[in-house]
Formats: structure tokens, sequence, C-alpha cells
């Protein structure tokens, strides 16, 4: 049902493209699988993977809420006491996929996919990164809504987004346009990226900052979201960062540090995909 499903979502289908393209597999294979390989599963495969591969090695768990720590240490250590870990394979890295795909779709619109090597949130850099990422598509004043929405009115969908693995990362952008304009979005988008190399400016970060800080805080009202930045931080980190933390380390940005990551990660190597009726011509002014 989840692989049907994904047949109507069309934006969808092209950023799973997107990171088959970006990244090597097994990290670029589509979670929900594939058709022909789930249909040859049986119960007795579930079952081996699952004993060969769910062990406690590793495992995270993330808690958030009015609760008491030791009770609840002692709880979860009675549920999972029979849980005994196990040596796990290594993983076997595939190929990425060509630098360009097209899926040919009978479709009135044309979805566009963009992927730059990036680094991933380990890195000392990221938030560099992020706010690069921020002026570039944060909010109603970012540089891909202004001048693919709002100038040339190429698109009604329009965003890049840093995307991270544990020990890799990338910039992901999407856009969903009609067939007759799916070439001068791309034109513009890839040029937009390209930009970002020359730097950002002073009101740029300003409104960033009071976007992303306003995140952090709503973030915290949810306690399943909480719970989940905890699990995130010590898969990535092997700690957890605070809100106050976070908040300093925005604080601490600058257009010097964020150019001065830029010119040393400028946007490059990007990877396409499309989908729609026609095929596009990738800017030959992609580096």
């Amino acid at each position: 049902r989840e692989l049907r499903a994904i047949e109507d979502d069309l934006a969808q289908k092209v950023m799973q493209t997107l990171r088959r393209q970006q990244y090597p597999s097994p990290y670029g294979r589509n979670v929900q699988g594939q058709k022909n390989s789930l249909e040859r599963i049986t119960s007795d495969h579930i079952r081996d993977h699952y004993q060969a591969l769910y062990r406690p090695n590793q495992a995270i768990l993330g808690v958030a809420g009015k609760i008491e720590w030791e009770p609840l240490k002692e709880h979860v250590g009675n549920l999972l006491a029979d849980w005994e870990p196990a040596d796990l394979p290594a993983v076997d890295e595939g190929d990425c996929e060509s630098s360009y795909i097209h899926l040919p779709e009978q479709s009135v619109q044309t979805h566009i996919g963009i992927s730059s090597p990036s680094v991933p949130y380990s890195d000392p850099d990221y938030f560099q990164a992020r706010g690069a990422v921020g002026v570039l598509s944060d909010g109603m004043s970012s540089r891909l809504f202004t001048e693919v929405r709002e100038k040339r009115g190429l698109c009604y969908t329009v965003y890049a987004s840093c995307h991270t693995l544990r020990d890799r990362g990338s910039i992901m952008a999407y856009a969903g346009t009609t067939t007759e304009r799916a070439q001068e979005t791309l034109d513009v988008m890839t040029a937009e990226l390209i930009r970002l190399s020359e730097g950002i400016y002073p009101q740029e970060l300003q409104r960033l900052k009071a976007r992303v800080k306003s995140a952090l805080i709503m973030h915290q009202e949810s306690s399943t979201a909480r719970s989940a930045a905890i699990a995130a931080d010590w898969y990535y980190l092997n700690h957890v960062r605070s809100i106050e933390e976070l908040a300093s380390i925005i604080d601490q940005l600058t257009c010097e540090s964020i150019n001065a990551y830029l010119e040393a990660h400028q946007p490059r190597d990007f990877k396409v995909a499309t989908l729609g009726e026609q095929a596009l011509e990738v800017p030959i002014a992609i580096p």
C-alpha cells in the first residue's frame, strides 16, 4: 500500500530518486522497499533479519516529559533485560546512481530535485551550512522563494534543506512547476545554489536567526519532538545538546563565518532528478 501511495505522490517519488543519486546503496534506498523485493519476502526472511539486526548494540531511547529517571530506567531495564547484543554485519556500500535521471510521467506538472554534497550534523561546521541553506530557503523572504516564486511566478512550492546521515550530508532542493516553465525553474534554482557561494548579507542572517530561534522554542512545547531530538543528538553526536546550547550556536553565527564556510564548501557536484512529460537540459554552468 505504501509503495502504491508513492505513485500518487510525485514530489516524494522524485526526491526518493534524488536520494539514490546522492548517496550510495544502501543509504539512498527507499525505506518502503521495492515491489519485486517485497513480493519475494517470506516470514522466515523477516524473522532472520530481525534476529540478526534488531539488537541493543547502539540502541537509543529518548524520553522527554514529566518523568522520574530512576524508576523509568529500572522499568526499561526489566522490559529489555533479555535483549542480547550480537555482532552486526559490516555495511557494503554500492554506487550512487547517475547525475541526471528523468522519470517520464504524463502529468501537467514537472517535479524537480537538486542535491549537492554538504557536511553532516556531526560536523562542527553544520550550523554554518544550516545558516547558508536557511538564507536560501527559510521563509517568504528567502532567496529561492523570492527569485523562483515571487519574481518569476515559476511555481507554488520551492524549498531547500539540509539532509544528514551519520557520516555525510547534502543540500536537497525541490520545486514543482508546469511543463512549460520547468526548464526556467531548473535554471533559476541552480543559479541560486551557485550564487550562494558569493556569500550572504547581514539582513538575511538577522531574519534567519529570528526564525530558527523561534522554531527552537516552539519545538520544545512538544515532548514527542524533544524526545526525538534527544535520540537524534545521541545518534549523531554521542551527547545531547540543550536548548540553551543550540540557541548559543545560532547566536554565534556571523556573515563572516558563514561566508568563510561557503568559500570552502561551494555548492557543486549537483545531482538532478526530474519527473514529468519532458526531460530537461541540465545547465552546463553547474560545476
